[in-house]
């Protein structure tokens, strides 16, 4: 069983151009936890490339061996430096796990 955590943002910046930054500075960040977190098994983590009026920010797409392991990642130094940075930007966040 593979668990995947799938997050998405909505920015709080209500420039454009700042809101497309900041994204881009978020997918950044997530992706440079490949390799440095034990236990993702895959990351992927992007900025909106259409439609920015309607739809959200950036999303995070990764697998994880269990729950468990979804929960270690949470307390890694290095996601929690890059969580620091999201929550500094952020005015929304949604997330489902399921299985995969």
């Amino acid at each position: 069983m593979t668990i995947r955590h799938v997050v998405t943002w909505k920015l709080a910046a209500e420039d454009a151009a700042a809101r497309a930054e900041q994204a881009a500075e978020v997918a950044r960040r997530l992706n440079a936890l490949d390799g440095v977190v034990p236990q993702l098994l895959s990351i992927s983590a992007g900025a909106n490339a259409a439609y920015p009026e309607t739809n959200w920010d950036v999303t995070l797409v990764a697998d994880f061996a269990s729950v468990a392991d979804i929960d270690a990642y949470q307390v890694h130094p290095a996601h929690e430096e890059a969580a620091g940075y999201i929550r500094s930007v952020v005015a929304s966040r949604v997330a489902v796990d399921f299985e995969v």
